[in-house]
């Protein structure tokens, strides 16, 4: 691949992961739209593990919570806020990784990675976003997180999968739903994303060892690294826009690239 063509990936994913606009949806355009070749699993599981490396260094305080609290929720002592986070983070992550084995094995995943579906999933999920984010309470916060919240989040998640719809949007609508607050629910999203992004990369990782090779590693490295530094920078700008500015500026643009894929996708 080009130095040109990866950049281009790595960007639109580091910048887009952890926005509610839908990393895979525009991943899934970059082919479409720009004439590239499909950049292929190789890098798509480097510029995923880059993301994933930047949200755990930016909620490294939390994530290290959670490390720590993992082998005693693994011997079923849910008794300190590290053991907790790690028992709702799996809750929450069980209904993606079910729906996404489903969606793997009847090969719908494939199937829905067409404009028209992103067009409309861009659309309707946006609109989604800035009904809940209007209405949502502004009560409950991070640490409020329940069982039955970390399982409704787990929902909003398994949803994510449909290409266009956004992991952080539909979880960041779900917590919003629930009453969490803006600032709160965007890090219960972007924790939720931890454990999904690096099962996927497992799953993805294990395909393609096989097949990889010195260039192909070369690109991803040049990849993650890529993908790293603009996942970090959106993430930390998007948590501060979060403490003045709702998530209207991300609905308009979501549904004006809804709009605008769906007039490609009937003409």
């Amino acid at each position: 691949m080009s130095l040109a063509h990866l950049f281009l990936v790595a960007i639109i994913q580091g910048i887009t992961e952890f926005l509610p606009v839908s990393s895979s949806g525009h991943l899934v355009l970059v082919p479409i739209l720009t004439g590239y070749p499909d950049q292929g699993q190789v890098i798509d599981v480097a510029v995923h593990m880059g993301t994933l490396m930047a949200v755990v260094i930016f909620f490294w305080s939390d994530v290290k919570m959670g490390l720590m609290g993992t082998p005693r929720m693994l011997t079923g002592r849910i008794d300190t806020a590290g053991a907790k986070l790690a028992f709702l983070l799996m809750v929450a992550t069980i209904p993606a990784v079910l729906f996404g084995l489903m969606l793997k094995l009847t090969g719908l995943d494939d199937a829905m990675r067409s404009v028209k579906v992103i067009g409309w999933t861009m659309l309707i999920f946006g609109i989604v976003l800035y009904v809940v984010d209007q209405r949502g309470g502004h009560s409950k916060k991070a640490d409020d997180w329940s069982l039955r919240d970390a399982l409704i989040l787990g929902v909003w998640q398994a949803v994510a999968l449909i290409p266009g719809s956004s992991r952080s949007g539909t979880t960041i609508s779900g917590a919003r739903a629930l009453g969490y607050n803006r600032t709160d629910s965007a890090k219960i999203s972007m924790l939720m994303s931890i454990p999904v992004i690096f099962a996927s990369g497992v799953l993805l990782g294990s395909e393609v060892v096989a097949t990889a090779n010195a260039q192909a590693a070369r690109d991803g490295a040049i990849a993650a690294g890529f993908s790293f530094v603009s996942a970090l920078l959106a993430l930390s700008l998007m948590m501060r826009l979060l403490r003045s500015v709702s998530f209207t500026p991300y609905v308009i643009y979501r549904i004006i690239l809804g709009l605008a894929l769906l007039g490609i996708a009937y003409s």
